[in-house]
């Protein structure tokens, strides 16, 4: 029986661990500490640091691992790549890998490829970042480099919004410096795909919906299909590719966000793992196959095929709370109504769990993955799913009439 390992045992990750588990696998899960659903699964658990690379390589010899690998989240991709490397393991290298989990590292590695991008600085004070934006000309976007999931990035607009945004993106990143880039105009959208040898193999964008308030910005969900020009297609295929080539990824998933304008296409970042926020659920219903399996099996070494058939209209969006409190009723009845016209929704806590108020994309109560044709369809089957879901005495639904949080999604 051959081992798989995968890093992390949270909601992103427990889709992939029940897919080894589905496949025959030996699955060995490293996770830090705590309650996290995807122990339940596994056949082994190694309460680890997914970042100390010493420590998971040293589980891996034990184990005498055939093949490592992860989802929807950037912590575990450098030691991936460690562990890759040093077992001669199939997988995305430890160079690429650092590179792609270091936006500062990625935007230079992009600009000597000719990778098309928003303008950049980096800055290691406050100070350096007034200086950066006044260069740039505001708006500008403060990111913290060593993070995913929208978390440590703020948009600003002026000069007295600058330290803040700073400070920002400093607390909790392992890196002296931020990202300090240039406010691109257009739509974004995602890109999800796969490379090997060096080459694009599979390749898909998608809507992507974003949950714009006025302090936060939150990544909410996905459709597909992506309905852009054939013209614009082929550019955002050409740029993710001179993305892959200039970070020099190579057999792993391919996420990435772009900014569309007309007929051009502009790359903002680039991850050498599958997306979150159901992606992979996505591509399963719109391209006709298993995205967790294949990565497996390319994790093993086997050849992999990405035969595409179907293509049938799709779309997700996490489900949140604007409020911190405990669930207090789930109303199973109504959900399995919901569920019997075909739409998937799965809820992460039960009754008496706490949940915290949306701040990014982790603080999800649960997902709705739904065959509709547009985002307007979704999103009164959300709210008829948020009926049946309720925090501190009141249901979803009302919770958000009641909010005075400003949003839209774009």
């Amino acid at each position: 029986m051959k081992r798989i390992m995968i890093l992390g045992a949270g909601i992103y990750q427990v889709p992939l661990i029940q897919k080894a588990k589905e496949m025959g696998l030996e699955t060995i899960v490293v996770s830090i500490p705590g309650n996290y659903p995807g122990f339940a699964f596994a056949d082994k658990v190694y309460k680890l640091d997914t970042r100390d690379q010493e420590a998971v390589l040293r589980a891996a010899q034990r184990e005498r691992i055939d093949g490592i690998c992860t989802s929807g989240t950037d912590v575990a991709v450098v030691t991936i790549g460690y562990v890759c490397e040093k077992l001669g393991l199939p997988g995305i290298s430890y160079k690429a890998a650092r590179t792609v989990t270091d936006k500062a590292r990625m935007k230079a590695a992009f600009a000597a490829r000719g990778v098309s991008g928003a303008k950049f600085f980096t800055a290691a004070s406050s100070e350096e970042a007034k200086a950066a934006a006044g260069h740039l000309g505001y708006p500008v976007v403060i990111k913290r480099v060593d993070s995913s999931g929208s978390r440590g990035i703020t948009l600003v607009s002026e000069e007295q919004g600058v330290e803040k945004a700073y400070e920002d993106a400093m607390r909790g990143s392992r890196c002296p410096y931020v990202l300090v880039e240039e406010c691109l105009t257009g739509t974004e959208i995602g890109v999800d795909g796969f490379v090997r040898d060096g080459r694009l193999v599979f390749l898909e964008p998608h809507e992507k919906f974003v949950f714009q308030g006025e302090k936060i910005t939150v990544p909410m969900g996905h459709g597909f299909p992506y309905r852009g020009s054939e013209a614009l297609r082929k550019e955002i295929k050409r740029q993710i590719q001179l993305a892959v080539e200039a970070t020099g990824m190579d057999q792993c998933p391919v996420n990435a966000d772009v900014f569309v304008k007309g007929e051009k296409a502009w790359v903002i970042e680039v991850g050498g793992r599958t997306g979150a926020t159901c992606i992979p659920e996505l591509i399963e219903r719109y391209c006709g196959f298993n995205f967790y399996e294949k990565m497996i099996w390319n994790a093993l070494g086997e050849d992999v095929r990405f035969e595409q058939e179907g293509h049938k209209p799709c779309m997700a969006k996490l489900l949140m709370s604007p409020v911190n409190g405990k669930i207090t009723a789930v109303y199973e009845k109504n959900l399995e109504k919901i569920r019997m016209a075909g739409t998937a929704v799965a809820l992460d806590y039960v009754v008496g769990d706490a949940v915290a108020a949306m701040a990014n994309g982790t603080d999800r109560i649960g997902h709705v993955i739904a065959q509709v044709n547009s985002e307007s369809e979704l999103d009164n089957i959300i709210e008829e799913v948020q009926r049946c879901v309720a925090v501190n005495g009141k249901t979803l639904e009302e919770l958000w009439k009641e909010s005075k949080i400003i949003s839209c999604c774009i």
